[in-house]
Formats: structure tokens, C-alpha cells, sequence
């Protein structure tokens, strides 16, 4: 049983076993693209912690038995089976492995901090993504905690959401698990997304990005409206610039434990939270992110208050492929016909019909 991998021995290769999310984490790493460093608490771990409690409930028998149009009963069965996993404990050999790769990192001089977030196997897929789906904690900090923030994100695969999209889509259960990414958690002045391609009309030849002071959770809740540029993708010209009042912000909390919503400055609150520098950083790292898998990306950000390496600022906290346009690629509306006029007989004929 492999329950640790670090990202730099990830590839996306790896997805069936570490999922979407850190299987991504490990392919930017190996392109030496900047992410902060990190590993994957593979399937393996789940799967033993499942074979443990299975004794007392069959997770995933529950979970076939439900009927996609009762939402009522699926989301009392996830609630049962949610807090059956956080009461359980951790089967002591990957709780032992968790520690020691936790305590690698923290002698790497990554700090004790870490973000703790679910990477379902069939997250980023083809046909389907859980992004959003299950659950992620920022600022985790001490041994006890990332071994319980581990388990609840395990516990989130059974969100009432999660459930419901998995049972409309008539993915097999058994085929279903959970990888988490436990990861160096960074001090961000400003962070956000990116997308290689635009989201609202599908100009490939931009780069849309969106930030906001602190942490990115900000923005991904809507609590915050974002400032909002687009460069072009060749050139590097800045093209729009819609700067907000950017009145909240999310940040550490001051006992180092979570997260803590609270204001702007109000001298902040209508000023760029990217300078013309940074954007020409994060057009680049879009460009590179996008040549490395050859297809538009949908980009996650952070600018550390104080980068490792200045040369450096921007550091990726992931990258999927882009899916609202992708998913709009049109079927010709019929099929080519050697001779033009044969497309006149056939609407008259379907007309006499």
C-alpha cells in the first residue's frame, strides 16, 4: 500500500491513483512550473480506511441504493455516512505515514502550515469534474489537525451535491475514491484565477484574469467582486481593466488556525490588486501552463507577501482544463452531401413528409 506520494514523483499518469487535483499539482511540478510544494494522500489510504469500516457500514452499498430523484434521502443517507467518517479513526499505518511526510515538509522549511484539499479520482476527467464538489481547509496547522482535516475531507466525497451529481451521471461507486493534496500553505497578498481562454466568449487569443486581495477562497465564495484584466495572448497588451471595490478580504486568522473573513483597507479597497509587473508574470506562467498541455486552462493563482524568490512572484495552486467552452464544441447541424442541390431535394422531400 502506497499512502504518501510527493508531487514531484506525480504525473497525470497518476490520476487514478491520487486524482484530479494532485495529479495536476505533480505534472506542474515536473514541468518546473512554480506550485508550493506538496503531497498526495493517495487512494490507498482511503480505501484501507474504508476496508476497516466496513464492519460497520458499507459505504458505497448505501450509496448504490439511493434513488437520484430522492433528495431527501440522499442527503440524510450523506449526512449518516459523513459522520460515521469523522468519528472513526485513522488506521494507524496511514496515520503514520501522514505524520512523517507532514513532518518532511515542515524540515524542508515549508512551515507547519498547510492547505488540506480533496482530490477525487474523477475529478478533471473527460466526462465529468468534482471540482467545487468536496471540501478544502486553509491554514491547518499541527499534527492532530491535518490527520482530521484529511478525514473530513474523505468524509466531503459524500456531500449531498457530490452524491446527487455522481447518481445523475450513473458513475459506479465502486469505482469511485478519493485522494488529498496536503500542501504548503501560502501567505497571499492577492490571488485569484485565470483562464487561457476567455469565459465569456471564447477568444482564445486572451488571457482573462481575475484576482482579489489575500486569499482566492474570497473570490471562488462571491463575496468579493474581482478586478478583472485581459491581455492579449500574443503580445502581452493589456486590454481591459475593470478595477472593483474590493471591500473583504480573507486571511489567516492571528492564532494561525483557519481562515478569517474581515475588511480591506478602505485606502485598498478601489486599487489594483495587481500591478502591470505582476500581470506580465501571470501572462507568461498562463502561456507556459497552456503550451504544456497543449489546450485552454482554467488557472488558480497566489502572489506570496513575500515571494521566496522575487524573480519569481506567482506561484500556480492548479490548473484543469478549461470546460464552459470546450464543452460548447458544435456537431455540424448536418451531414456534407457530395452535391449542394442534394441538400434542396432533401429538406423538400422532408417537407412532403
Amino acid at each position: 500500500m502506497s499512502v504518501i506520494r510527493w508531487f514531484k514523483e506525480l504525473s497525470l499518469a497518476d490520476r487514478p491513483f491520487v486524482g484530479g487535483k494532485s495529479a495536476s499539482l505533480g505534472e506542474l511540478t515536473r514541468a518546473n512550473i512554480p506550485v508550493p510544494p506538496g503531497f498526495a494522500v493517495t487512494i490507498d489510504a482511503f480505501e484501507s480506511f474504508l476496508a476497516a469500516a466496513k464492519s460497520e457500514f458499507d459505504v458505497r452499498a448505501r450509496i448504490s441504493e439511493l434513488d437520484r430523484a430522492d433528495e431527501t434521502s440522499i442527503a440524510a443517507t450523506g449526512r449518516s455516512i459523513r459522520d460515521a467518517i469523522v468519528g472513526l479513526p485513522v488506521p494507524a499505518e496511514v496515520e503514520d505515514a501522514i505524520l512523517a511526510a507532514y513532518r518532511e515538509l515542515q524540515e524542508s522549511g515549508a512551515g507547519s502550515s498547510v492547505a488540506v484539499r480533496s482530490s477525487a479520482t474523477c475529478e478533471d476527467s473527460d466526462d465529468a469534474s468534482f471540482a467545487g464538489l468536496q471540501d478544502t481547509y486553509l491554514w491547518t496547522d499541527g499534527e492532530e489537525q491535518v490527520v482530521d482535516r484529511v478525514r473530513a475531507c474523505w468524509a466531503s466525497l459524500y456531500n449531498a451535491e457530490s452524491i446527487s451529481y455522481r447518481l445523475r451521471l450513473g458513475l459506479e461507486e465502486e469505482g469511485l475514491s478519493i485522494a488529498v493534496v496536503v500542501q504548503s500553505m501560502i501567505d497571499a497578498a492577492c490571488a485569484g484565477v485565470m483562464f487561457t481562454r476567455s469565459p465569456t466568449t471564447g477568444d482564445r487569443s486572451v488571457i482573462a484574469i481575475e484576482g482579489c486581495w489575500g486569499l482566492g477562497s474570497c473570490l471562488v465564495s462571491g463575496e468579493v467582486t474581482p478586478d478583472r484584466f485581459v491581455v492579449n495572448k500574443v503580445t502581452g497588451e493589456i486590454t481591459v481593466r475593470n478595477i472593483s471595490t474590493k471591500a473583504a478580504q480573507h486571511v489567516r486568522r492571528s492564532d494561525g488556525q483557519g481562515v478569517l473573513d474581515t475588511a480591506v483597507d478602505a485606502d485598498l479597497q478601489d486599487v489594483p490588486c495587481l500591478t502591470d509587473e505582476q500581470l506580465a508574470a501571470l501572462w507568461e506562467m498562463a502561456r507556459r501552463v497552456e503550451a504544456h498541455y497543449g489546450c485552454p486552462q482554467d488557472i488558480e493563482w497566489a502572489i506570496p507577501r513575500q515571494p521566496a524568490d522575487p524573480a519569481q512572484p506567482v506561484l500556480l495552486l492548479q490548473s484543469r482544463p478549461e470546460t464552459i467552452w470546450s464543452n460548447r464544441v458544435k456537431q455540424p447541424v448536418a451531414r456534407p452531401l457530395p452535391n449542394p442541390f442534394d441538400h434542396v431535394l432533401s429538406a423538400m422531400s422532408g417537407k412532403k413528409r
